[in-house]
């Protein structure tokens, strides 16, 4: 099932039933995390634009109740299209210059 949801800037991103079927094959720990997924898109703690591309957006938010502490993370690509690449769950930040911080 298709969802749009919409970013910290009020954009809106789509997430596809296709692409959270293949986000939660390459990482099944994601699969009860689709509410989380959209809320760390909503209300991030924290935004990173991708060292590997000036369209790809990296937005973290903080969970204490997943894996005893853990952050989603939810790729996302902002061009002419807004989309979900991916969503997993990490313990680390990656590198990448900061968008946004929440205070």
């Amino acid at each position: 099932m298709d969802e749009v949801l919409t970013d910290r800037f009020n954009r809106k991103i789509l997430l596809s039933g296709i692409q959270w079927g293949h986000i939660t094959t390459t990482h099944p720990e994601m699969k009860k995390y689709r509410k989380e997924a959209a809320e760390t898109i909503s209300e991030p703690d924290l935004i990173r634009q991708s060292i590997y591309s000036k369209n790809v957006y990296i937005y973290y938010r903080y969970y204490p109740n997943i894996l005893q502490g853990k952050y989603v993370a939810v790729v996302v690509r902002i061009d002419e299209d807004k989309f979900m690449i991916t969503a997993y769950i990490t313990d680390k930040i990656k590198r990448g210059e900061e968008v946004w911080k929440k205070d």
